[in-house]
């Protein structure tokens, strides 16, 4: 107490309330939405509800994408809706069934896990996973989220540089991550 009272004398009230009060961290006061993408024509409804798109037949480079997905005040968002869609490692969409479609929640702590495989080409578009993810009783994000150093990148004219996911270093599975943000108070 005594402390404070020196501190207090010395540089005011108003600079001690100032440093009582800590910023945010950069990494959360820096904190954008998730920009919106186009859903494209592949779209399905409804579903399976499950955090690997492994399938028997299913061939490609496996990949676990993970993150975590919080609102724009940087607090995770617990029970958000993840739904992913996206071609096989030859650039084909499951238009009949739903191979490589699923959905999932996020936990307490707004983390998420998907086990799948990274998507082929086709033309006109670079390898990328579609994504819609809705805070419960907030508005759905709908994007896509793309691979670094991938050559059709530039060529992309939906690509955004803000939705590739970070590449770690490993073996198979390949590892990834992607973090979303949302207007989720």
């Amino acid at each position: 107490m005594t402390d404070i009272l020196l501190y207090s004398a010395r540089h005011g009230l108003e600079a001690f309330a100032a440093s009582s009060v800590l910023e945010p961290t950069p990494a959360c006061s820096e904190q954008e939405v998730t920009p919106p993408q186009t859903p494209g024509p592949f779209y399905k409804p409804s579903s399976p509800q499950r955090r690997s798109l492994i399938e028997a037949g299913i061939r490609g480079t496996r990949l676990a994408l993970e993150g975590l997905v919080r609102s724009t005040k940087c607090r995770p968002v617990e029970g958000a809706l993840i739904d992913f869609w996206q071609a096989d490692a030859a650039g084909v969409y499951d238009n009949s069934g739903f191979r490589l479609r699923g959905h999932q929640y996020t936990d307490a702590s707004g983390r998420y896990r998907l086990e799948t495989v990274v998507p082929g080409l086709y033309p006109g578009r670079t390898r990328h996973i579609h994504v819609r993810v809705q805070a419960p009783r907030h508005p759905l994000l709908t994007t896509q989220l793309y691979f670094p150093g991938e050559p059709e990148n530039r060529r992309d004219g939906i690509f955004n540089p803000r939705l590739v996911v970070k590449l770690r270093d490993s073996s198979e599975p390949q590892a990834a991550r992607f973090d979303f943000v949302l207007n989720a108070g």
